[in-house]
């Protein structure tokens, strides 16, 4: 039996995490003289919060786990910040190196003038009498270079915006909720369903750190939003089945909201928490759940297709699994408009120029971003993070999720809920 891939997960976190200790551990001692004992109390700490991480996540352990969660991304933001410092060091080195080559060597200083007495001998000049070592301690007192002060105005600085930023995203971030409205022209959608609006959920992630409070609040937006349907683009648990049961009340909940109920898909931790289970709980609480399958909304004359793609890792989880779009388009007309809901947004590129519209959502908007600083767009594929994209006359729409994967906290990329209006064009 292999290892199982949380086990793996876990590990590699943990490695990545105490590297970071080390690292900003090392920065701090340079820019303060901080002692050993510190730099290890510092180590203990880490290692703390990896212990109640871990637990959190195994037991349940809310409260316990967002403090331990809080801290470790505080590590790691103020990491992220003071590599930038070391490689935008790094790269002024050539410039600095070429700047003291081209600075002029200073002059040499002038030998002193002797002058030659003609008068009576002139008195020794007394020389002052030598200081002891502690007077010469208080009279001299040893202040900071410049260097010195960058050094600690730096390292400082990125130790408070990585502590603020992430009580901020823990405490604030992760429940400042808004709703997108997002009219998308649909060509050949029927006069009849111009302004028919799907309220789109995604990535809610319900788990330790996703629980009734957030489901109130999620179910107050999408009564805001007035749909005619309700879409859910996977990810609905987090890494455990037993959360399934708070998925159908939910879905139980919302499908009164919405004119024609609720569709949903499977995310890649809907399959890690179990997708049987996600599965039929969806099904039990009257949820259309579509896996490489359609239907028509409205009618084969005036209407247009729902498609929902299996998720693209589940190729590597199950075999013979995965999204197939030409499976889905053969439930279907083939002359109707179609919406095609698929949960990661790195299918589009096959999807685009066969479907209208594809929704999706997976990225979480990056879910850590620090103004320009957004880590997602170097790591996912195509960039496509939040928002709108077009690619062969088709176009896409990335929702940052609702829930939080991960650390719960979220800077820079508020969770939502998407009200997509269809317009006829």
């Amino acid at each position: 039996m292999g290892i199982p891939r949380i086990v793996i997960f876990f590990v590699v976190i943990s490695l990545v995490l105490f590297a970071a200790s080390f690292y900003v551990g090392r920065r701090v001692k340079q820019a303060f003289g901080l002692s050993v004992r510190a730099e290890r109390t510092g180590l203990f700490v880490v290692l703390g919060c990896v212990v109640a991480m871990i637990l959190a996540r195994a037991v349940g352990l809310r409260p316990l786990g967002e403090v331990a969660f809080t801290l470790l991304l505080a590590l790691l933001i103020s990491t992220g910040l003071l590599l930038l410092v070391d490689l935008a060091k790094l790269g002024a080195l050539p410039f600095t190196w070429l700047v003291s080559r081209a600075k002029p060597a200073p002059a040499p200083a002038p030998e002193p003038v002797l002058a030659v007495a003609t008068g009576p001998a002139a008195p020794a000049p007394v020389e002052p009498p030598a200081l002891e070592p502690a007077k010469a301690e208080e009279a001299a007192p040893v202040l900071p270079t410049r260097r010195d002060f960058l050094t600690q105005a730096v390292t400082g600085s990125a130790l408070l915006v990585g502590s603020g930023s992430s009580f901020y995203g823990a405490v604030f971030g992760r429940h400042d909720y808004v709703i997108e409205e997002v009219p998308v022209r649909i060509p050949g959608l029927s006069k009849r369903l111009d302004g028919y609006t799907l309220v789109q959920l995604s990535d809610i992630h319900f788990g330790t750190f996703v629980g009734d409070a957030e489901m109130r609040a999620a179910e107050e937006l999408v009564r805001k939003a007035r749909p005619d349907r309700i879409v859910l683009t996977g990810d609905l648990l987090d890494n455990d089945a037993k959360y399934a049961e708070m998925l159908g009340r939910f879905v139980r909940n919302i499908a009164p909201l919405a004119r024609d109920g609720v569709v949903a898909i499977p995310g890649n931790h809907d399959w890690y928490a179990g997708i049987d289970e996600v599965v039929a709980a969806l099904k039990a609480a009257g949820a259309r759940v579509l896996r490489n399958d359609g239907f028509v909304v409205g009618d084969e004359k005036d209407g247009f297709s729902l498609l929902g793609v299996e998720d693209v890792w589940a190729r590597r989880l199950s075999a013979g699994n995965g999204p197939n779009l030409d499976a889905a388009l053969a439930q279907v007309p083939k002359d109707l408009p179609r919406v095609l809901l698929c949960h990661n947004p790195v299918f589009f590129p096959e999807a685009a120029g066969q479907v209208a519209l594809q929704l999706s959502g997976h990225t979480h908007g990056g879910q850590v971003n620090l103004g320009a600083l957004q880590p997602g767009k170097l790591v996912l594929p195509y960039g496509y993070v939040a928002g709108l994209y077009e690619r062969n006359g088709s176009r896409l729409w990335v929702n940052r999720g609702f829930g939080t994967a991960g650390p719960p906290a979220r800077v820079g990329a508020p969770p939502e809920v998407t009200r997509v209006v269809l317009v006829s064009a």
